[in-house]
Protein backbone atom coordinates (compact mmCIF):
# COMPACT_ATOMS: atom_id res chain seq x y z
CA UNK A 1 0.00 0.00 0.00
CA UNK A 2 2.93 2.72 0.99
CA UNK A 3 4.56 1.30 -2.01
CA UNK A 4 2.01 3.44 -4.39
CA UNK A 5 2.80 6.56 -2.88
CA UNK A 6 6.50 6.42 -2.68
CA UNK A 7 6.48 8.32 -6.36
CA UNK A 8 4.70 10.69 -5.30
CA UNK A 9 7.21 11.25 -1.71
CA UNK A 10 9.95 10.76 -4.65
CA UNK A 11 8.45 13.67 -6.73
CA UNK A 12 7.60 16.29 -3.75
CA UNK A 13 11.26 15.80 -2.18
CA UNK A 14 13.05 16.42 -5.53
CA UNK A 15 10.54 19.21 -6.42
CA UNK A 16 11.56 20.72 -3.18
CA UNK A 17 15.13 20.07 -3.70
CA UNK A 18 15.34 21.92 -6.77
CA UNK A 19 13.29 24.81 -5.75
CA UNK A 20 15.56 25.50 -2.81
CA UNK A 21 19.03 25.16 -5.03
CA UNK A 22 17.52 27.28 -7.49
CA UNK A 23 16.54 29.83 -4.98
CA UNK A 24 19.79 29.80 -3.44
CA UNK A 25 21.25 29.99 -6.41
CA UNK A 26 19.71 32.83 -7.08
CA UNK A 27 20.64 34.57 -3.78
CA UNK A 28 24.46 33.78 -3.68
CA UNK A 29 25.48 34.33 -7.61
CA UNK A 30 22.94 37.36 -8.52
CA UNK A 31 23.85 40.87 -8.16
CA UNK A 32 23.49 42.64 -4.75
CA UNK A 33 23.12 46.15 -5.71
CA UNK A 34 20.85 47.80 -3.10
CA UNK A 35 19.24 51.43 -3.25
CA UNK A 36 16.72 53.36 -1.34
CA UNK A 37 13.95 53.15 -4.17
CA UNK A 38 14.55 48.77 -3.87
CA UNK A 39 14.75 48.89 -0.03
CA UNK A 40 12.05 51.30 0.44
CA UNK A 41 8.74 49.82 1.97
CA UNK A 42 5.58 49.94 -0.38
CA UNK A 43 2.38 48.93 -0.04
CA UNK A 44 -1.28 50.89 -1.45
CA UNK A 45 1.15 53.96 -2.19
CA UNK A 46 1.98 55.00 1.40
CA UNK A 47 4.59 53.84 4.02
CA UNK A 48 3.92 51.00 5.89
CA UNK A 49 4.28 52.71 9.28
CA UNK A 50 3.04 55.72 9.33
CA UNK A 51 -0.32 56.96 10.83
CA UNK A 52 -3.13 54.57 10.83
CA UNK A 53 -5.63 57.39 10.01
CA UNK A 54 -4.26 59.01 7.51
CA UNK A 55 -6.17 59.16 4.06
CA UNK A 56 -4.84 57.85 0.89
CA UNK A 57 -6.47 58.32 -2.29
CA UNK A 58 -9.16 56.68 -3.48
CA UNK A 59 -7.84 55.13 -6.34
CA UNK A 60 -6.80 51.85 -5.08
CA UNK A 61 -10.25 51.23 -4.01
CA UNK A 62 -11.28 51.86 -7.39
CA UNK A 63 -8.23 49.37 -8.76
CA UNK A 64 -9.54 46.88 -6.67
CA UNK A 65 -13.06 47.40 -7.83
CA UNK A 66 -11.85 47.18 -11.58
CA UNK A 67 -10.19 44.29 -10.25
CA UNK A 68 -13.00 42.24 -9.47
CA UNK A 69 -15.08 43.26 -12.36
CA UNK A 70 -12.61 41.56 -14.60
CA UNK A 71 -12.26 38.67 -12.38
CA UNK A 72 -15.93 37.95 -12.48
CA UNK A 73 -16.18 38.28 -15.82
CA UNK A 74 -13.39 35.84 -16.40
CA UNK A 75 -14.92 33.55 -14.01
CA UNK A 76 -18.45 33.29 -15.60
CA UNK A 77 -17.51 33.81 -18.90
CA UNK A 78 -15.80 30.52 -19.90
CA UNK A 79 -17.87 28.53 -18.12
CA UNK A 80 -20.97 30.64 -19.98
CA UNK A 81 -19.25 29.83 -22.99
CA UNK A 82 -19.07 25.85 -23.00
CA UNK A 83 -22.26 25.18 -22.05
CA UNK A 84 -24.19 27.85 -24.21
CA UNK A 85 -26.10 25.65 -26.69
CA UNK A 86 -27.26 24.13 -23.75
CA UNK A 87 -28.87 26.63 -22.02
CA UNK A 88 -30.12 28.47 -24.62
CA UNK A 89 -31.42 32.13 -25.20
CA UNK A 90 -32.27 31.95 -21.10
CA UNK A 91 -28.69 31.58 -20.66
CA UNK A 92 -27.85 34.53 -23.49
CA UNK A 93 -29.93 37.27 -21.96
CA UNK A 94 -28.79 36.13 -17.91
CA UNK A 95 -25.40 36.75 -19.29
CA UNK A 96 -26.25 39.83 -21.07
CA UNK A 97 -27.84 41.50 -18.25
CA UNK A 98 -24.65 40.37 -16.08
CA UNK A 99 -21.97 42.02 -18.06
CA UNK A 100 -23.93 44.82 -18.61
CA UNK A 101 -24.29 45.30 -15.22
CA UNK A 102 -20.26 44.63 -15.24
CA UNK A 103 -19.99 47.32 -18.09
CA UNK A 104 -21.88 49.74 -15.64
CA UNK A 105 -19.19 49.18 -12.97
CA UNK A 106 -16.61 49.34 -15.78
CA UNK A 107 -18.15 53.10 -17.18
CA UNK A 108 -18.12 54.01 -13.89
CA UNK A 109 -14.67 53.62 -13.06
CA UNK A 110 -13.60 55.62 -15.79
CA UNK A 111 -15.59 58.29 -15.32
CA UNK A 112 -14.10 57.97 -11.63
CA UNK A 113 -10.84 58.29 -13.19
CA UNK A 114 -9.36 55.29 -11.97
CA UNK A 115 -8.22 54.74 -15.47
CA UNK A 116 -5.62 57.68 -15.18
CA UNK A 117 -2.41 56.80 -13.56
CA UNK A 118 -0.33 60.07 -13.02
Amino acid sequence: MLSNYLPVLMFVVIALAMGVIVISLGFFLGPHRPDSAKLSPYECGFEAFEDSRMKFDVRYYLVAILFIIFDLEIAFLFPWAIVLDQIGLFGFTAMAIFLGILVIGFIYEWKKGALEWE
